[in-house]
């Protein structure tokens, strides 16, 4: 059983162009609407994959008809804590021409302390059965940054954080599984650029040795870097021409949730991870994933050890 957690999802727009041009008026050739948020991506991506998973999310406002529309369409096992603010909107502008993408993200409304009660509440009655959590994304403006940390404590299942910055940090000392930040975000984590690798590997290693028993970094198209605190091994992906590489970070961390929930060691759920996240970004969806694929495309996926 893996659990897909998080407090921030999105109803996204995804607008198709040939170009954007600025200060104009722009004239789309197709619009797509769809759950997304990286939450709401992860637990897709576990459907998709043919995990038994089930989605906890906080939902509000018009968004929560067409999301939970979508889950059910799908058949994913899901719980939503009602909040009064409403679920963000978030739009994702695709050029044709170019093949740029460009985020219009939304930033999520701060929720009440009773809101966030009742889900550590409903979060804590689905825990106690998981072999697998993963808790994606960024909290609610206003959230105690020790929320992650908190909803961590006490747990047997290991436990996968998609996030960044002061939850994090503050997560560690619940000693999650694995972390996964970008490089960018790890930057923003330690509070210093990391211009080498060997900058990059430093500072996995901090938090490392903060609590984290593994650590895994991605970098868009570049190479996939794991430590734990005696090894590090630099994964490659494969060159592709991305359809919509939004949800990519969410299907590779539901990927190597799904390798850990049937088995795998780490170093195969991460090399499943990366080829979930490639199968998305061919996909112009987020989380639409087939396992096949995926498992197909995990064989070819290098790794090397890096001193």
């Amino acid at each position: 059983m893996i659990i897909a957690a998080g407090l921030t999802p999105a109803w996204q727009q995804i607008v198709l162009l040939d170009r954007l041009q600025h200060g104009e008026v722009n004239r789309a050739r197709a619009v797509h609407w769809c759950a997304s948020g990286k939450v709401l991506n992860v637990g897709i991506a576990l459907h998709h994959l043919g995990a038994v998973a089930e989605t906890i999310s906080l939902v509000g406002g018009l968004p929560v008809r067409s999301i939970d529309a979508e889950f059910e369409q799908f058949g994913i096992a899901r719980k939503w804590v009602p909040t009064a603010a409403a679920t963000r909107v978030c739009t994702t502008v695709l050029e044709a021409e170019t093949g740029i993408a460009t985020e219009l993200v939304e930033n999520a409304a701060a929720v009440t302390e009773a809101e966030l009660a009742e889900f550590q509440s409903v979060f804590r009655e689905s825990a106690t059965a998981a072999d697998v959590i993963l808790l994606a994304g960024s909290l609610p403006a206003g959230t105690p940054a020790t929320y992650y940390r908190d909803l961590m404590t006490g747990l047997d299942a290991r436990v996968i954080i998609d996030g960044r910055g002061a939850e994090l940090v503050a997560a560690l000392e619940a000693a999650p599984y694995l972390v996964k930040p970008n490089r960018e975000e790890l930057a923003r984590t330690v509070g210093r650029e990391l211009t080498s690798d060997d900058d990059l590997v430093a500072a996995m290693r901090e938090l490392n040795a903060a609590g984290a028993q593994w650590v895994l970094v991605t970098q868009g198209a570049q190479a996939v870097w794991l430590t734990s605190a005696t090894e590090c091994l630099r994964f490659q992906p494969p060159t592709i021409t991305p359809v919509n590489p939004i949800g990519s970070g969410d299907s590779l961390a539901a990927g190597i949730g799904w390798g850990l929930a049937n088995g795998d060691d780490i170093t195969r759920a991460v090399q499943l991870g990366i080829a979930a996240g490639v199968e998305n970004a061919l996909q112009l969806l987020p989380g639409r994933v087939a396992a096949e694929a995926v498992i197909e495309r995990a064989k070819a996926i290098d790794v090397e050890s890096y001193r």
